[in-house]
């Protein structure tokens, strides 16, 4: 949650960030504990957090300037479980003296490093994430570091959640300029529990925004057949075919929605999130996907619009190391199916090799 006016620029995966604190020697500095040795499953780390919330936020109207002046605000934030527990996201909502906003925290378990990863995304600046801050949980104490800038001054970053299991669990956020030798707070958070299970927070009255709607018929439970190459842009046409379901929720208060996928494939369930968000000020939709077999990286973002009923969005990744181009398209939209297909370019665009379709059923409630 680092707030208004903050310049992100970081690390974009947790190895990458505990390679670098590693190499500063602040590892140790930082005391980053081994979170792997667990009691109980990774899958409960966060069932104390699950249900909807009301919060109250005291934070610093100034950061690193040596000020004691706090502003005090209320909130609310809603919490689900993702990934069969391995993954979890919390929809917030912020009542700054200055004017509401919204924010999204995303985060995943990686078996093999024993860690969780938090992403930020804050609703006033859609179109990115959060450099992710790494860590885990011992008892009822958890602390999370990464590394990010602030008005251009490198930073270490600490997450830490205080008397989780207890009724009134607290968070707070520090900033260090000193590779973890000292540290300012710089946002409290308090949490009293308003329901044991999660609703999605209000939309925005009159917005203004028609993009605002374009996910909406997305919301709620699907089944899905999916049939996908086998290999990629190789010339094969050996296709599988398998199920797999979603479950999509809205949040930023419509300008956002979060899938939770299962894929029932013949080498084996996976699981994976789809993160999307509305990038205002490009007035384009930004699109993520975290594929549960990698929970350290978030792929980067497509994007693009809607129009006339059909959803187009673009970007840039790589396929066995090489880059590609991919394209998401969404059609056939009616209020019980949805048509999706992915597709790869290796030239640029100049060809485009259609390498996944998804046939879309609402699920019956």
């Amino acid at each position: 949650m680092r707030g208004a006016g903050d310049t992100v620029r970081g690390m974009n995966t947790r190895r990458e960030i505990l390679k670098a604190l590693t190499a500063a020697g602040s590892a140790a500095a930082l005391t980053v504990p081994a979170w792997g040795q667990a009691s109980t499953p990774h899958t409960k780390d966060w069932d104390w957090l699950s249900g909807n919330w009301d919060v109250w936020h005291r934070r610093l109207k100034e950061r690193l300037a040596g000020s004691d002046d706090w502003a005090e605000f209320a909130g609310r934030s809603s919490f689900w479980h993702t990934l069969g527990g391995l993954g979890n996201v919390d929809d917030n909502l912020l009542y700054l003296p200055g004017g509401e906003y919204r924010g999204l925290s995303i985060r995943a378990f990686d078996p093999a490093t024993g860690n969780w990863s938090i992403w930020w995304v804050d609703g006033r600046q859609a179109g990115k994430l959060d450099p992710p801050v790494v860590g885990g949980f011992k008892n009822d104490e958890g602390v999370f570091y990464g590394k990010d800038t602030y008005k251009g001054i490198p930073v270490v970053v600490r997450f830490r959640w205080h008397e989780v299991r207890s009724k009134r669990p607290h968070w707070d956020q520090g900033f260090s300029t000193d590779n973890g030798k000292t540290w300012e707070i710089n946002w409290r958070n308090y949490f009293t529990r308003t329901s044991a299970s999660a609703t999605t927070q209000p939309v925005r009255a009159a917005s203004g925004v028609p993009e605002r709607d374009d996910w909406q018929f997305l919301a709620g439970s699907w089944q899905v057949q999916n049939r996908r190459l086998k290999q990629r842009l190789v010339g094969s046409k050996q296709w599988e075919e398998f199920p797999s379901t979603l479950r999509n929720w809205p949040v930023l208060g419509g300008f956002g929605n979060v899938g939770d996928n299962v894929f029932s494939a013949s080498a084996g369930t996976h699981k994976g999130m789809s993160i999307r968000t509305y990038d205002e000020s490009a007035r384009i939709w930004r699109s993520w996907w975290l594929d549960g077999r990698d929970p350290a990286n978030i792929t980067p973002s497509l994007s693009g619009r809607f129009d006339d009923g059909i959803g187009l969005l673009t970007g840039d990744d790589l396929q066995d190391g090489k880059p590609v181009k991919v394209r998401s398209r969404w059609s056939d939209i009616t209020a019980t199916s949805a048509r999706w297909e992915q597709a790869m370019s290796a030239d640029g665009g100049a060809s485009w090799e259609t390498n996944w379709t998804a046939e879309l059923t609402r699920a019956a409630t």
